[in-house]
């Protein structure tokens, strides 16, 4: 169908099922940023958000320009030590630019594929204005402030070439090279987006720009946009190029008169609504979908707790920021065990996870990251047909008699059950759940079909002896439950 510029018309558009399917995606953030590497460490995003001291001791390390511009911030001492008080954030621009000759975006690429990704979402603007594209439209305010190889172009020319789907974040209100004010609390991170006709035009065009000439399949825009511009003939827009495309949630416009009521309102108020507005909703639940439309909604760090009818993608590092942090320990990264079992926990309940790798300056993806990321591939090397393709059944989660964790996902006649804990013995009992007589039940990574046995509403089933571990056993069962 042609989609028109309308509200209307854009949400006559559905989730596209390669969405549905594809369950994981890689979100990188790479810029200036990751050249001082730093933000304070052992601090959690979802906690560190609702303190009064949170963008003072921002977590994430591609606020590094925010954080410096707040006098006596960890950031500021560090940047002092490091560089000196006089060496400015521009000044980075070389020394991130003479880093990256030596990238090579195959190497991503491959590593991407080999663990299990089917898209690729790549930050081509943050919130310092760095551009990693050599745009048309070149920012007004900064000469030549932008990457000297075209990052953009590369890493999708390659993703493409894998098989993979790409697609683009784009920081769309807030860019610090058009506002030098810092974000010190939560009233002027509501206010500090731009919203000149200069900035507005800037952004509008590099949106087109975007689409016109990489072709993402993607739109992730972040913190907002613009007020008064009429989103809906972007949207329409790229429909109409890509039906197949999908578009998050992060465009709200806060309209001027709205931000002129800010003034009225405490901290605390302001706190307390932006944690609502960070809370997940289904589409159409308080009117959410009624100004705006998006395909999927975008919680950061955190989880849905029940099966959403609205498809969802949690985003997060692998560590506590997005982009690299030189500082950070094992102690700060997540272990591939847990996040096996979170990533399992999402799909279970119509969820996507976009995880993101922080690279070096250089390009070089750390060690660490690309250890959790290698482990996380190959229990999906073994245990994929369970992730990939399926949807939601209908329940999410159940639990053993021995109170272990399990979630469920399905795929045409196939059922599969995904155990977070260890069975302590060579058997395992499912509460509330019958199957047919007929069922066929396997481990998946072994070849044998495992003996079961109906014992009232509860469900038997032997293991074999000395199975392998792994952070989540999967059981295939064919054909599926009905209840």
């Amino acid at each position: 169908m042609k989609y028109k510029a309308t509200l209307e018309s854009i949400q006559k558009h559905k989730v596209p099922e390669w969405f549905h399917d594809a369950k994981f995606g890689i979100f990188i953030h790479w810029g200036l940023y990751s050249v001082p590497a730093f933000a304070v460490t052992h601090r959690r995003f979802i906690n560190s958000v609702e303190s009064v001291d949170h963008y003072a001791n921002n977590p994430y390390a591609e606020w590094y320009l925010n954080s410096l511009r707040i006098t006596g911030s960890p950031t500021e001492k560090y940047h002092i030590k490091t560089y000196g008080k006089q060496f400015h954030y521009d000044e980075i621009v070389p020394i991130f630019n003479d880093a990256i000759n030596s990238w090579d975006p195959i190497e991503w690429v491959e590593l991407f594929n080999k663990v299990g990704a089917k898209y690729v979402v790549l930050g081509t603007k943050h919130h310092d204005g760095f551009l990693l594209w050599p745009s048309k439209y070149p920012n007004p305010r900064k000469k030549e402030f932008c990457a000297n190889r075209d990052i953009v172009g590369e890493l999708t020319k390659a993703v493409k070439e894998k098989g993979l789907k790409m697609g683009f974040y784009y920081s769309g209100s807030l860019d610090w090279s058009f506002n030098p004010n810092p974000i010190t609390d939560t009233k002027s991170f509501l206010t500090n987006g731009n919203t000149t006709p200069e900035y507005v035009e800037y952004a509008n065009n590099h949106w087109y720009e975007l689409i016109d000439r990489y072709e993402p399949i993607i739109l992730w825009n972040d913190i907002g946009y613009p007020p008064g511009v009429n989103l809906n003939e972007i949207f329409s827009y790229f429909y109409n190029k890509h039906p197949d495309g999908v578009i998050n949630n992060r465009w709200i416009q806060i309209p001027e008169q709205v931000r002129k009521s800010l003034n009225t309102l405490s901290e605390d108020t302001l706190r307390d609504n932006i944690k609502q507005a960070m809370t997940p909703k289904e589409k159409g639940e308080n009117g959410t979908s009624r100004f705006l439309h998006y395909d999927f909604i975008t919680p950061e760090y955190t989880s849905i707790n029940t099966i959403f009818k609205t498809k969802w993608e949690t985003c997060r590092g692998i560590g506590n920021s997005f982009g690299y942090n030189q500082y950070e320990t094992e102690d700060d990264y997540i272990k591939s065990e847990e996040l096996i079992k979170m990533f399992v926990d999402i799909v279970s309940k119509n969820g996507n996870l976009l995880l993101n790798v922080g690279p070096m300056a250089d390009g070089t993806i750390p060690k660490i990251q690309e250890k959790i990321l290698r482990e996380f591939g190959k229990w999906l090397e073994i245990n994929g047909e369970a992730i990939y393709g399926t949807r939601p059944w209908i329940k999410a989660e159940g639990k053993t008699i021995d109170n272990n964790e399990i979630r469920y996902t399905q795929k045409n006649d196939e059922f599969f059950i995904h155990l977070l804990d260890k069975p302590k013995k060579n058997e395992i009992i499912i509460k509330s759940l019958k199957i047919d007589n007929e069922t066929k039940i396997q481990l998946l990574g072994q070849d044998k079909n495992l003996d079961w046995n109906q014992v009232g509403e509860n469900l038997q089933i032997i293991f074999p002896e000395n199975f392998k571990d792994s952070p989540v056993y999967v059981l295939k069962l064919m054909p599926k439950p009905t209840s």
